[in-house]
């Protein structure tokens, strides 16, 4: 995820070594060079997330072609993860965690509740989420249509092996609640994923990755006028294989506008492994 913060950019971003997942913070002032600074969330032991920390910024100025800043709630900056003990990619079970820091533009250790916020056992875990919740993004919804100020957008997974997107509630960032009995987003097999939320004019646009229930893996998006009926884009692709780092998957987004330019971050997996690379709706001198 990349946001601003004291009129600098910021990436968080997530480590794989073949353990298990750990979390990172890199800088720019450009949104094209990136200064890795260390790590935020690492390993531990005698937890329930000992080897998977995947983190993620909340409560951002999701306003397209906004700032992009971080709120603050109750004195704190706010970050998801999913996280969990086993080691491996992303080997099941996994769970929501929440975590938090007084500046989000420092390279230590965020702090990290007790407990995980959502899992897979809670009772109110609907059937399409019975076995691993994965990415979200929380953002802040000034209306409370729904009751709560906090919405939170994840994919999840039971037996059947795919991921649908659904959504959760809260009041304090703490304690989360379960929204409606079906997912929000479901292709119908395969993975659709990696859930980010932009407000384009009085739009409601979900940036996510699909994956599988048609060859490949690429990003789309859906739309809704009120965050909860969304309709799928079925045209071309955002972002799909096209050069040789992401000639096997070219997935996982994270879009924003700066200065008229879409910048459209996402997960190349290819000739040089697995990296993160850029597409801009225009052509930059680097």
């Amino acid at each position: 995820s990349v946001f601003r913060h004291k009129d600098r950019w910021y990436m968080s971003y997530i480590i794989f070594d073949g353990t298990g997942y750990e979390t990172s913070l890199a800088v720019s002032d450009d949104l094209l060079h990136w200064e890795k600074l260390g790590k935020t969330l690492t390993y531990s032991e005698g937890r329930w997330d000992d080897l998977q920390k995947a983190g993620y910024i909340a409560l951002q100025d999701y306003k397209w072609g906004g700032s992009y800043e971080v709120e603050s709630f109750k004195g704190r900056y706010w970050f998801s993860y999913l996280g969990g003990k086993l080691s491996g990619y992303e080997t099941d079970p996994m769970s929501i965690g929440m975590a938090w820091i007084k500046d989000p533009s420092r390279p230590e250790e965020w702090n990290k509740l007790e407990d995980p916020v959502l899992t897979a056992d809670q009772p109110d875990a609907r059937y399409f989420e019975k076995l691993t919740l994965y990415k979200s993004n929380v953002i802040r919804d000034p209306e409370r249509r729904f009751g709560y100020p906090f919405i939170m957008y994840y994919n999840a997974k039971t037996e059947d092996g795919y991921e649908r997107i659904t959504m959760a509630l809260s009041k304090n960032m703490t304690d989360w609640v379960r929204y409606g009995f079906e997912p929000l987003i479901d292709n119908g097999s395969g993975i659709s994923g990696d859930p980010q939320i932009a407000k384009i004019g009085d739009l409601y646009v979900m940036f996510y990755f699909g994956a599988f229930y048609r060859p490949g893996a690429f990003d789309t998006f859906a739309a809704s006028f009120d965050l909860e009926n969304w309709v799928k884009w079925e045209g071309a692709d955002l972002i799909s294989p096209s050069e040789p780092y992401d000639s096997t998957f070219a997935h996982k987004p994270w879009v924003i506008m700066h200065e008229g330019v879409v910048y459209h971050y996402y997960c190349a997996v290819g000739d040089q492994g697995r990296v993160i690379a850029l597409a801009t709706s225009s052509p930059l001198r680097d």
